[in-house]
C-alpha cells in the first residue's frame, strides 16, 4: 500500500512540473503565431506569461528576450528594441539569440534606426 502511494505521489509530482513546461511551452508557440499575424500585444502578454512559468527555466529567458525585441522594433519602438538587445548580448553572450541580437543591432544602426553612439557624444564644444 505504502508503495502504491510513493508511486502515485511521484507521479503526480512529475505530472506538475510537466504541466508547466506544457503551459509554458504553449504560450511560447501562441507568441509566436501571433508575432506571424503581427498582433505584437498579443505577443507581449503571452511572453508575460511564459517569464512567470519559466523562473526555473533560464534557457527560455533569451528566447522571450529576441521576440520581444522583434516586437519592439515591428511597432517602431526602435530605441527600446536596440536596448533589449543589448541586454541579450550582454546576459547571454554565448547564446544563438545574442548572435541574433547583434544582427538586429547592425541592421537597426544601417538603416539609421540606431546610431553608434549618441548625438550627445558625436558632438563636441568649442570654446
Amino acid at each position: 500500500m505504502r508503495c502504491v502511494l510513493i508511486a502515485a505521489l511521484a507521479i503526480s509530482a512529475l505530472s506538475v512540473t510537466g504541466c508547466t513546461r506544457w503551459s509554458m511551452n504553449h504560450h511560447l508557440n501562441n507568441a509566436y503565431k501571433a508575432y506571424d499575424r503581427g498582433n505584437c500585444e498579443q505577443v507581449m502578454l503571452e511572453l508575460s506569461k511564459v517569464e512567470r512559468e519559466s523562473r526555473a527555466r533560464p534557457y527560455v529567458w533569451p528566447e522571450a528576450s529576441m521576440m520581444r525585441g522583434l516586437c519592439l522594433e515591428r511597432q517602431k519602438m526602435f530605441v527600446d528594441a536596440a536596448q533589449t538587445y543589448q541586454f541579450i548580448i550582454a546576459s547571454y553572450p554565448q547564446s544563438e539569440y545574442a548572435y541574433r541580437a547583434r544582427a538586429r543591432l547592425e541592421t537597426l544602426q544601417s538603416l539609421g534606426h540606431y546610431p553608434l553612439r549618441s548625438a550627445a557624444a558625436a558632438k563636441s564644444t568649442q570654446f
